[in-house]
């Protein structure tokens, strides 16, 4: 009597993005960058988690250049780079651009967040 194999069961394979720019937070981040002659050819946009704030943590955008141990990708046409103890708390994070009574200013919108505090400016996971 011959017995079939045993198959392991289908792995579930998820794939998220790493991190994204709506298509508006880009176009401000060009802008940004063709605004400031002080930005050098060689940077690219840095996103990272800083310790601070009420909460914990908070957010930091700026151009710099790319260090061999970022991790490098691009979204919506903007070349970005993230160090590797930010990226573990921005997996899955969408940054936006909005505009409204308080001002104008990069959202950040991050599945990671267990609690804000109530200024926003900070984070806590």
């Amino acid at each position: 009597m011959h017995s079939k194999p045993m198959q392991a069961p289908e792995k579930t394979v998820v794939e998220f993005p790493l991190l994204e720019i709506t298509e508006l937070a880009a176009k401000m981040v060009n802008e940004i960058r063709e605004g400031d002659d002080e930005i050098e050819a060689d940077q690219v946009l840095r996103v990272r988690v800083v310790g601070g704030g009420c909460a914990g943590f908070s957010y930091d955008l700026y151009f710099d250049a790319p260090m061999a141990t970022d991790k490098k990708f691009i979204c919506s046409g903007v070349d970005v780079v993230v160090d590797q103890m930010s990226l573990m708390y921005l997996v899955g994070t969408e940054i936006d651009y909005v505009e409204g009574l308080q001002g104008a200013g990069f959202k950040f919108n991050n599945p990671n967040v267990q609690s804000t505090c109530g200024c926003g400016s900070s984070f806590s996971v």
